[in-house]
């Protein structure tokens, strides 16, 4: 390939790259239409009431074209009766016959509103009971027939003035009336529902696309199928199943997942500090919970244990005494004492050896201070340097003498025999003293007590930590291994 023809993929690749963000984008924000258009039609029919008060035309227009909803026909009469009413008595006036004769159709329509109930098909009861309401407060009467009859009648307006009471009634009661609705059934015998004939193009658009991308994915990766790009993509089945077509539109809220992931791929919304920080959150509770009731069960236990007497009868019981499954047929607690004998002997005492020599020659050097006459003899000019030479040469040779013996005896197998004996003498001994008068239910009762403690002072302590604490700790910590890991 010349520099050229490099010069010239170097700069294909950004455009081709500038291309797939803006097809990416395009499709984040159908995907994002499609969930706000699909969360809007499951809350229309909630706040429907709320949708009327601000974008009235709209919220008419959608409800009878996807969702059958018409007009209730008592209520549209009732509120044509009111209109026919304002007419008249802008024509006649109100102490005319026309106008009383619309008086009383309003009065027998108002008991027809209130002992039928209309409001109850759309489950709109409680506005029913609020517009009684309003006409109790306003007439100053209890019964709600009275207070309709009251308030569609002559002296009633004659006395209050027509102007004030119809505004207050088309200002605080017909929007109430005009909440009501009927709506229409469809042939599964559950309310119409046609959203699916909005949401069906959507479906459409995904689909094509998501057989043009696991189309794509097979055909360049050999090892794929078209069934295995499309399962790839699984997120993506969520915008493709038809939800709101299957009586299941509730579902359809799922696919906030696609939706989110792509917004995030498209750059146009950044998700990531956002789900590390929930991840983190998550994970940190989930392990100070576990670790908690981990440690607390395991502290329960062994004060269960404990108080049942079974560690005692363990640690004290004698070979024959002692019910064991032996898995391997090895002594493995003989075969660890010897492993730490020899570990203590050859390793650690070497190390103590200094240590050893001066505590044997200050020990030397005290008993010879308490024998008759060796003040006096210290007295002697040198004498006191040669003495503690002395001291020190001879518990060196002591300390020398012993290490050599015990030495020598672990590599004889006579003496490592005996040597056994005494381990095993040891802890017989031990097991038969501490039986002797209350040792163990003391032992038992003391072990129990500092486990509680254990467990109010330090484990209880953990859940009340600060999450983030942790989390700082637990980065600390894997930025020191990754630095050590580095540095290695």
């Amino acid at each position: 390939m010349t520099a050229l023809s490099r010069v010239k993929s170097a700069a294909v690749k950004p455009k081709r790259r500038r291309r797939g963000l803006w097809f990416e984008r395009i499709m984040a924000l159908l995907a994002f239409t499609n969930l706000v258009l699909v969360a809007f039609d499951l809350s229309y029919i909630r706040f429907r009431d709320v949708y009327l008060r601000f974008l009235p035309e709209f919220t008419t227009w959608y409800g009878e074209t996807f969702k059958g909803i018409e007009p209730e026909r008592t209520t549209e009469a009732y509120l044509d009766t009111v209109d026919r009413l304002e007419e008249q008595v802008a024509q006649t006036g109100l102490q005319s016959i026309q106008a009383e004769t619309l008086l009383a159709e309003l009065r027998q329509q108002s008991e027809v509103l209130i002992d039928e109930n209309p409001f109850e098909i759309a489950d709109k009861s409680g506005t029913l009971e609020r517009i009684k309401n309003e006409i109790r407060d306003r007439v100053d009467v209890d019964s709600s027939k009275d207070a309709f009859d009251t308030f569609w009648s002559q002296e009633y307006f004659a006395e209050n003035q027509w102007s004030n009471e119809i505004a207050f009634f088309n200002q605080d009661v017909v929007p109430l009336i005009e909440t009501n609705y009927y709506r229409r059934i469809g042939f599964d015998g559950g309310p119409l529902d046609w959203f699916w004939k909005i949401d069906m193009w959507f479906i459409l658009i995904f689909a094509v696309e998501l057989l043009a991308r696991s189309f794509y994915i097979s055909r360049k990766y050999k090892n794929f199928t078209l069934l295995d790009a499309i399962f790839a993509r699984g997120t993506d089945l969520l915008l493709v199943i038809p939800f709101t077509a299957i009586g299941l539109p509730y579902l359809a809220l799922l696919r906030i997942i696609p939706v989110t992931a792509r917004l995030d791929q498209a750059n146009l919304v950044i998700i990531q500090p956002i789900t590390n920080r929930f991840n983190r959150f998550i994970i940190s509770q989930v392990a100070i919970e576990l670790t908690e009731v981990v440690i607390l069960r395991v502290i329960d236990q062994v004060q269960n244990l404990i108080r049942q007497g079974d560690i005692a009868r363990f640690l004290l019981a004698t070979g024959s005494g002692r019910r064991y499954i032996d898995l391997n047929g090895v002594d493995e607690v003989q075969v660890l004492s010897q492993k730490a004998t020899m570990l203590l002997v050859d390793q650690v005492l070497p190390l103590l050896k200094p240590e050893i020599d001066a505590i044997l020659a200050h020990n030397v050097n005290q008993a010879l201070a308490g024998a008759p006459g060796y003040q006096n003899l210290r007295q002697i000019p040198g004498m006191a340097e040669t003495a503690d030479r002395l001291s020190r040469e001879l518990a060196a040779q002591v300390s020398a003498s012993l290490y050599s013996g015990i030495q020598g005896s672990l590599q004889d197998e006579k003496g490592a025999q005996l040597m056994q004996q005494l381990v095993a003498k040891f802890g017989d001994s031990l097991r038969s003293e501490v039986q002797t008068d209350n040792t163990v239910q003391e032992v038992e009762t003391l072990t129990i007590a500092l486990l509680e403690e254990v467990k109010l002072n330090y484990v209880r302590q953990i859940a009340a930590e600060d999450y983030e604490v942790q989390e700082e700790k637990r980065y600390q910590l894997y930025d020191l291994s990754r630095e050590g890991n580095n540095s290695n």
